[in-house]
């Protein structure tokens, strides 16, 4: 299969680039920026583009049996001294649903979404934060498209874990520090509650079930192990080789509270439905390996 990969510069849309690569997909990527030339990703074809400008050339869009959506905005994303709100309306909710639709409109045939957990796993969620219900309106939207001739379907998932090689993901680098006790004076704790993670390579598989054999217009929601911030952190502790840190009820610097959407102390949990687990064929108790690995790369 031939898949274009929209935001494959970044975490999620590079490491599913070269896992399908590995699987003799023959795979582009398209961002706003190019990936480093130490990255693997550099050998694969590059298409320059930014979805809420919608401005991928459709020559490009039908040249490709299907296309991954990774690129949605959130939180880390918003500008400075931008109204929220309003941000995510034009990020997501308008922009996600039209470039796709101009890229069936061009001639694509397949979309894969990779969108978020919180319509399906917390839709009340939704119902009260504008993050979590522009991703609803898109997901929403963009299967709305869905026809005969257009094969739409999504991967809703959790807090996503991992790294890809030759790539520095900032955030998990700054857990790694953090956990090799190189961000003193923080102070080192965990906050209470949880939520469900899903490792990279997980999330990976789950897509590429999805282009394989997803149903058309279903919306998957994906996950593998719930786990307490405690534990979470208390992982990258123990990779480090110290121990875990204390759970404290306060606001967290590498985790605030503006990303805990279901309010700190809360634990978001759940269980992905086996048929659509074993449909999809990713693997599971996938966190831990994923960390060590995350450890490991960073450490140095």
């Amino acid at each position: 299969m031939k898949v274009l990969i929209v935001g494959g510069t970044g975490m999620i849309g590079g490491h599913l680039a070269l896992h399908l690569q590995n699987k003799g997909h023959e795979v582009a990527v398209a961002g706003r920026h190019a990936p480093g030339a130490e990255s693997p990703l550099a050998k694969l074809p590059f298409i320059q583009c930014d979805y809420i400008a919608s401005d991928l050339e459709p020559g490009a869009a039908a040249s490709f049996d299907a296309m991954v959506f990774a690129a949605g905005n959130d939180i880390r994303h918003l500008p400075p001294d931008t109204a929220p709100d309003g941000y995510w309306q034009r990020a997501n909710t308008e922009a996600i649903p039209r470039f796709i639709q101009a890229a069936r409109d061009a001639g694509l045939g397949q979309v894969v979404c990779v969108g978020s957990f919180y319509p399906q796993a917390a839709p009340d969620i939704a119902e009260r934060d504008a993050y979590a219900r522009s991703r609803m309106l898109a997901d929403e939207a963009a299967r709305a498209l869905a026809s005969d001739t257009f094969h739409v379907c999504s991967v809703n998932a959790p807090f996503v874990v991992g790294t890809v090689p030759g790539m520095g993901v900032p955030m998990f680098k700054a857990y790694t520090d953090y956990a090799l006790g190189r961000m003193s004076p923080m102070p080192e704790f965990a906050p209470p509650g949880g939520v469900n993670f899903i490792s990279v390579s997980s999330l990976s598989e789950a897509i590429e079930g999805a282009l394989l054999r997803g149903e058309n217009g279903k919306a998957y929601l994906v996950g593998d192990e719930n786990l307490s911030f405690a534990d979470f952190f208390g992982a990258f502790f123990q990779a480090a080789g110290r121990e875990a840190p204390p759970v404290q009820d306060e606001e967290h610097p590498m985790l605030p509270d503006a990303a805990i959407l279901w309010g700190r102390g809360n634990n978001l949990f759940y269980e992905p439905d086996p048929t659509e687990c074993g449909l999809l064929g990713y693997r599971r108790g996938d966190i831990r390996r994923t960390i060590n690995e995350i450890v490991a790369q960073y450490r140095e």
